[in-house]
């Protein structure tokens, strides 16, 4: 008797499907990266905003209950990326508070469109922001701060014109960690967004797509892409941050 996986091969070479489907899956694959492109931009730039005020707080608060913020911070690096995604899709609901105020403002849910992925990814990808940044804040030199505030510089002004520039490596290792972490999320982006082509396909799934479909040319080199991206990602924030700082 042969195996299932003997019928599948017998099946593909009968009906010819890699050769029917090879322009359909290229442009698929194309949907996909610009989709990733832009949920990863949108998420780093939010990132970008949010994550600074709360990278300041991590590191300069003296409040004994920090560690409680922090923990919450990095929660994502640990809890599985379904789990975060289910909470995420019941808190975007039509019944949560949020959801339906979303609903009747724009006319549509949050669940399985853009707006929803790039509102759980800014969750799921925050620590990868807030961390080096936060490290880069923390390796400062406190009497530079103090000589800044004895000058007579405001706290803003001090923020902008010293620990800002001295924290350079860290933000910009902070802003590419988040962008690079969001197009390599899997998890999170299937419970929120599923698999609507053109709308939340990222190229994370496409790849499972293409490994589901037995194509695994397709997906090898799709993978290796990903694989040569992530390598040039991790050797740009090395190379920008001090080995003291770093925190992966």
């Amino acid at each position: 008797m042969r195996t299932l996986h003997e019928a599948a091969h017998c099946l593909r070479t009968r009906m010819g499907p890699a050769r029917v489907a090879t322009p359909l899956r290229s442009a698929m694959n194309w949907e996909a990266i610009i989709t990733t492109l832009k949920l990863a931009t949108a998420t780093a730039t939010i990132l970008a905003v949010i994550g600074l005020p709360i990278s300041y707080w991590v590191a300069f608060s003296k409040l004994r209950w920090k560690f409680l913020v922090e923990a919450v911070v990095a929660l994502p690096l640990v809890l599985p990326p379904t789990v975060l995604g289910f909470y995420v899709l019941v808190a975007m609901g039509p019944r949560s508070p949020f959801g339906h105020w979303y609903e009747s403002l724009t006319g549509h849910g949050l669940p399985f469109t853009l707006e929803g992925l790039v509102i759980a990814s800014t969750l799921y990808s925050l620590p990868f922001a807030v961390q080096p940044v936060a490290a880069a804040f923390r390796s400062i030199d406190r009497r530079m701060i103090e000589a800044s505030w004895t000058l007579g510089v405001s706290s803003w002004g001090t923020f902008f014109r010293v620990i800002v520039p001295q924290a350079k490596a860290g933000l910009v290792a902070g802003f590419v960690l988040s962008f690079a972490h969001t197009v390599g999320e899997f998890g999170v982006v299937l419970m929120v967004g599923g698999n609507i082509p053109g709308v939340t396909r990222t190229i994370s799934i496409h790849v499972y797509d293409e490994v589901q479909s037995m194509d695994y040319a397709s997906a090898g080199m799709t993978s290796l892409a990903l694989l040569v991206f992530s390598f040039l990602i991790l050797s740009l924030v090395y190379s920008l941050t001090p080995r003291r700082d770093r925190i992966l």
